[in-house]
């Protein structure tokens, strides 16, 4: 499992960003370059993009919600869980 956080903007001295929509939910499949999300700070507005394949398992920030630069965003599992092998 690893947390997206929200990164530094290039060049941009933006300290927070809010959450202006969600365009993936919990439960859905995700590929690496995907747009996730639309954040906005205080110079752009854009869509981060997931930065690995799999599956969204949190939302931790909610939509109109300020995340601080490294503040977290939402998990995603590499997989779904598998199922545990029967013993013999």
């Amino acid at each position: 499992m690893t947390t997206v956080i929200v990164p530094k903007s290039g060049g941009v001295a933006s300290t927070k960003a809010v959450v202006v929509h969600w365009l993936k939910r919990e439960g859905d499949r995700v590929k690496a370059g995907e747009p996730l999300v639309e954040l906005e700070t205080e110079k752009i507005s854009y869509e981060l993009e997931s930065p690995f394949s799999g599956v969204l398992t949190k939302l931790l920030a909610h939509e109109a919600a300020e995340v601080p630069v490294g503040g977290a965003l939402c998990e995603i599992a590499e997989s779904a869980a598998k199922p545990a092998k029967a013993r013999k």
